[in-house]
């Protein structure tokens, strides 16, 4: 499946000069979530990543994403989220995004010490959102081994700042 031509280009969103890359055409294709969540588990099995034991779902189309990725696999989905939507106690972290600033949650109970998990979001740009996710996988003690983008944006260089851990992108612009 060719996913660059099912994603919608939406100039301009959030912000004058962004350029959008809207996956909801590709995520209402009848084979677009499936061939997503194919396309991972190729790359994951290409590199090696071993057993995992949880997938991180970034708020909010990492949720979907990550959600079907951890069924997949038969393994655990937990949610990193906006700030004040998860009830219990939590780790926070806040970052730079490209337009911005922003701060990310997970429940300080949500993974155990060694647990070796993915995160899985639908787009890097400058990488500070894939990047504070790390951290709080980090502060539960959890053991990180890849992501996993949908999308990556390559001339914004977000591999830069992320942990040194192997990564799969399905789609490069």
């Amino acid at each position: 499946m060719d996913f660059k031509s099912i994603i919608r280009d939406i100039p301009d969103f959030p912000q004058k000069g962004i350029i959008f890359r809207d996956i909801t055409p590709l995520l209402a294709h009848p084979q677009g979530i499936t061939k997503i969540v194919q396309g991972f588990q190729t790359g994951f099995d290409q590199l090696n990543i071993g057993a995992i034991n949880c997938i991180i779902g970034i708020e909010s189309r990492g949720f979907i994403l990550g959600a079907a990725m951890a069924m997949a696999l038969g393994c655990g989905f937990v949610p990193v989220r906006k700030p004040k939507k998860l009830p219990s106690a939590v780790f926070r972290v806040e970052y730079a995004l490209e337009y911005g600033t922003d701060a990310l949650e997970i429940h300080q109970d949500a993974l155990k010490t060694g647990e070796r998990v993915i995160i899985i979001d639908d787009v890097i740009a400058t990488g500070g959102t894939a990047a504070a996710a790390a951290q709080l996988v980090r502060q539960t003690g959890a053991e990180l081994v890849g992501y996993g983008f949908l999308i990556e944006l390559d001339f914004l260089n977000g591999r830069k700042a992320l942990p040194e851990v192997p990564i799969v992108s399905l789609v490069n612009y």
